[in-house]
């Protein structure tokens, strides 16, 4: 199985990777190619999820959970892994409904800040998979500079867990309600 996450998830770090960068043109440039590619950046991104999804489903079928959560490496990666996959899904479905005027004004850098931070995730989500694998590269020498040693983990306790779904939950009814109030 492992082999078949290592393929799967180089598909969906592609796809983002690529929105992300068509993203940066679109901010920094007006160029008719340039507008042209704009649109080819939410279905990237709501593909990329997708083969995220699958990527994320066979990784969670690697190892017994038991055994992988023991691991820091573990965990971390885990938990980065669905940060990336919920972070992309929801800029993808956002971008998309907001597609017309997101690079208008100050939203395209939002937009482009949004991304920064997404291919920021995705590139250490990866890199902790590499390190999982016994293959750190030099991101995971990176991240020890900024503090950050890989193979320690965060720490996130269950009531903060609760934090975070009632937030997201208290962020989609305020969405609709805006919604409804626009119209």
């Amino acid at each position: 199985m492992a082999v078949y996450h290592i393929l799967v998830s180089h598909f969906p770090i592609a796809l983002w990777l690529t929105a992300y960068l068509f993203i940066a043109l679109r901010t920094f440039s007006d160029a008719q190619i340039i507008v042209s590619l704009e649109k080819s950046i939410w279905p990237l991104i709501l593909l990329g999820s997708l083969a995220g999804a699958i990527a994320y489903i066979i990784g969670l079928q690697i190892y017994p959970w038991s055994a992988i959560t023991q691991s820091p490496l573990g965990r971390n990666h885990i938990m980065l892994a669905t940060w990336t996959l919920s972070y992309w899904t929801v800029m993808g479905i956002l971008g998309f409904k907001l597609r017309r005027h997101l690079f208008e004004g100050a939203q395209k850098w939002i937009a482009f800040t949004l991304g920064s931070i997404g291919a920021l995730v995705v590139v250490i989500t990866g890199t902790l998979g590499g390190s999982l694998t016994g293959t750190p590269s030099l991101v995971t020498k990176s991240l020890s500079y900024v503090g950050w040693n890989v193979y320690t983990t965060f720490y996130i306790p269950t009531w903060m867990l609760a934090v975070f779904v009632l937030g997201a939950i208290v962020l989609v009814v305020l969405g609709f309600a805006g919604r409804r109030y626009k119209n």
